[in-house]
């Protein structure tokens, strides 16, 4: 990885990247769906999808985009490019986790065919500036994922080659909960011609709302229950804190009892997570078991620690997946909240 990357990704290399998806104020899910649902997919920026007319659009790091038409020649990190694919918006081109390596797609290629779009880079620090150019781009898209503004997977050390051959756009994912870029991210496909009152798109948000009450209802009514949420590698287990991800602000939002490492132990990462040796795995008691889905993480199938193994929710099969950097469509997020309901409702107190 290159020397400039983020804080968050310092230690460890590929397999220490936590979350770095934020979170914001613990709005009710009601208030938060009112404030940034609806309204922003409506919001300037959806005129050049309909009649080919001129195209505007103000990203999340206060930077307006105008064009005389929408954008046709898109690309997009990976999993941004999934979120849009959900809403009928195909892009050329995509960077970032896309193929694993015995090619099928990796878990944040999303329902993309990945044989369909031009990989620029797979890794981190991967982008093929060439091939960028070869697709004549009009538009960029990444996640924001910090407070400078900085693109996803954009690497630093080529971004001034990349960045002035087309415009860009950023959804952040910083400093607020999990249906604020869920709604940025419809806004934006919407913008780019998505029928976001389709019934596959209403039915998939209806479905995200009913699926975050049941959690709700569920951590009310099992508050004894505590998940942990954590990442690991061969030297290091990873215990992610939860102010700065939308996906566990938002869950800690709706009443889950999350295991919160102090803020002491989590400076060394810049805030995100606390790194922890294998012997002193068992430090942090819970119930269930969350664990980073991302193929830059050891799955859990593949962890032969004795530690490991002897957690209590370990040995009482209360390990669930954690979709670590999703798919921000609201087809994609619901199963989510339904899982981590349903491993609530269902877990023994073990801890």
């Amino acid at each position: 990885m290159p020397s400039s990357r983020p804080s968050f990704l310092s230690a460890g290399g590929p397999a220490s990247r936590r979350s770095v998806l934020a979170a914001g104020g613990a709005l009710g899910l009601g208030a938060l769906l009112t404030a940034c649902g609806d309204g922003d997919a409506d919001q300037e920026g959806k005129g050049g999808s309909d009649g080919g007319g001129a195209w505007s659009f103000q990203d999340d790091r206060g930077k307006k985009i105008r064009k005389d038409s929408a954008p046709k020649n898109i690309v997009a990190f990976t999993g941004v490019a999934a979120a849009l694919f959900d809403y009928g918006i195909e892009v050329k081109g995509v960077f970032g986790p896309t193929r694993t390596k015995d090619g099928k797609p990796d878990v944040q290629a999303g329902d993309l065919d990945i044989d369909k779009v031009t990989v620029l880079g797979n890794e981190w620090g991967q982008f093929s500036v060439e091939k960028y150019a070869s697709l004549e781009p009009d538009l960029l898209v990444s996640g924001v994922l910090d407070a400078k503004g900085t693109l996803w997977y954009v690497p630093e050390e080529s971004k001034d080659k990349i960045l002035p051959l087309a415009d860009s756009v950023g959804i952040s994912m910083y400093d607020r909960e999990l249906p604020q870029p869920l709604a940025r991210m419809l806004a934006l496909a919407a913008s780019l011609g998505a029928e976001v009152k389709a019934k596959k798109v209403t039915d998939a948000k209806k479905r995200f709302e009913d699926a975050a009450e049941r959690l709700r209802k569920a951590a009310k009514s099992r508050p004894e229950i505590k998940v942990l949420v954590g990442s690991a590698s061969q030297e290091i287990f990873y215990v992610s804190g939860s102010n700065l991800s939308p996906d566990l602000e938002f869950f800690k939002s709706l009443g889950v009892k999350l295991v919160e490492p102090p803020e002491s132990a989590k400076k060394e990462s810049g805030g995100w997570f606390e790194n922890l040796s294998w012997e002193n795995v068992d430090k942090y008691p819970a119930d269930v078991i969350m664990m980073d889905n991302r193929t830059s993480a050891l799955q859990p199938a593949s962890l032969t620690k004795p530690t490991w193994k002897q957690l209590p929710a370990v040995k009482a099969d209360q390990v669930i997946p954690r979709v670590t950097e999703p798919v921000y469509s609201y087809a994609k997020t619901a199963p989510i909240l339904e899982d981590l309901a349903e491993a609530i409702e269902k877990a023994e107190k073990v801890s």
